[in-house]
Parts: C-alpha cells; sequence; structure tokens
C-alpha cells in the first residue's frame, strides 16, 4: 500500500515540477507535458535500466501516467495569480517528489533483495533521476549536482530503509515528512555540501 501512495505522490509532484521548469523557459503546451512526463518516470526508468529490469516495465504503468497526464493539465489550467510564485512552488513539489520517488525507489530494491549499497543507489537515482532529464533538457545544472544539499537526503532515506531498522507504513510516512521537510530545510537555509574549485589554468 505504501509503495502505491509513494509511487502517486512522487508521479504527481515530479510531473508539476517539470511542468513548472517548462512554463518558466517558455515551452509550449507539448512541451510542458514532454517535460512533466519525462520528470515523472526519468527517475524509476534510469533504476530499472540499472537493476536489470526490461524498459517495457515502465510501460505498464498506465494509471500513472493518467495520472501525471491530468496532474499537469490542471496545473497548467491553474489562473495565472496562483502560480506566479512558481519558484517557491517548485521547490516545494521537487522536495515532495525528491522524498517520495526515494523512498519508493528503496522499496522496490530491498522487494528484489538487493544489498543495502543497491537499495541506496536506487533510492538516489529514483528520487532525482527524473529532476536530472528535466534540467538538462532544460539547459540547467542538474540540483543533484550542485553544492546544496539535495541526493544526500534520498541516500539517507536508501540507508535507513535498507537497513531495515524499522518497518510498516506509519514509519514510512514519518521518514517521508522528515526526508521532505530536510529538503525544503536545505533549500531554506541554504545548507551546502563542501565544494572546492580548481582554478583553470
Amino acid at each position: 500500500m505504501a509503495w502505491e501512495v509513494f509511487s502517486i505522490i512522487g508521479t504527481i509532484a515530479f510531473a508539476i515540477s517539470g511542468a513548472i521548469i517548462a512554463m518558466e523557459e517558455e515551452y509550449d503546451l507539448f512541451g510542458v507535458y514532454i517535460l512533466g512526463i519525462v520528470t515523472a518516470f526519468g527517475g524509476g526508468a534510469i533504476r530499472n535500466l540499472l537493476i536489470g529490469l526490461p524498459v517495457t516495465t515502465l510501460w505498464g504503468q498506465d494509471m500513472m501516467f493518467q495520472i501525471a497526464i491530468a496532474a499537469i493539465t490542471i496545473f497548467f489550467l491553474f489562473p495565472h495569480r496562483l502560480i506566479q510564485h512558481w519558484h517557491r512552488w517548485g521547490n516545494f513539489t521537487d522536495a515532495i517528489g525528491l522524498s517520495a520517488f526515494a523512498i519508493q525507489g528503496a522499496l522496490y530494491a530491498v522487494k528484489l533483495d538487493m544489498p543495502i549499497s543497491a537499495v541506496i543507489v536506487a533510492a538516489v537515482l529514483t528520487g532525482s533521476g527524473g529532476g536530472i532529464v528535466r534540467d538538462l533538457l532544460a539547459r540547467r545544472k542538474p540540483l543533484v549536482l550542485r553544492d546544496e544539499v539535495y541526493g544526500v537526503w534520498a541516500a539517507l532515506a536508501g540507508l535507513i530503509i535498507g537497513l531495515e531498522l524499522l518497518s510498516g507504513d506509519i514509519f514510512l510516512y514519518v521518514l517521508f515528512g522528515v526526508i521532505t521537510a530536510l529538503r525544503i530545510l536545505s533549500y531554506i537555509k541554504k545548507w551546502r555540501l563542501p565544494l572546492r574549485k580548481l582554478n583553470r589554468a
């Protein structure tokens, strides 16, 4: 049950996140749908490839595609005054998508009896893969590669789930809230990872 809930939450959040970026870049309606769908499903597709699942697994998610399209359509039709603060919306939906898909990816790897290292990688790729593809298509530096704390929270979710110290849907929902809050706090408080620059010759 929790896996399905997190799949739906992540799909909606990342579909809207992709739509926001597309609208900011002044893409037309078709571009908004493409970027929204790529953001919603890119992470899962990358994860499936790396853990050996066939690409066709993606096409069995008819309901998720319908949910993503509906979310993009509703958001596109929102009155302008409700989405004028797109930057705040974008970071909020991105945090929700990161947390939901990181947990979903980790649960998927645990279900396949993967080692803890694979669980962490699955969490990071599922949580941030769609955002990476979105940012690359929008010609932006991917969030996960910047110095701000982003992918670390997905890795933390994967580690906690991989250790299997606690179980149950309630624990997963609490973890979802914590990871989402940490990502939002890291954005608001401008938490940064160590950065070292090399001077160009």
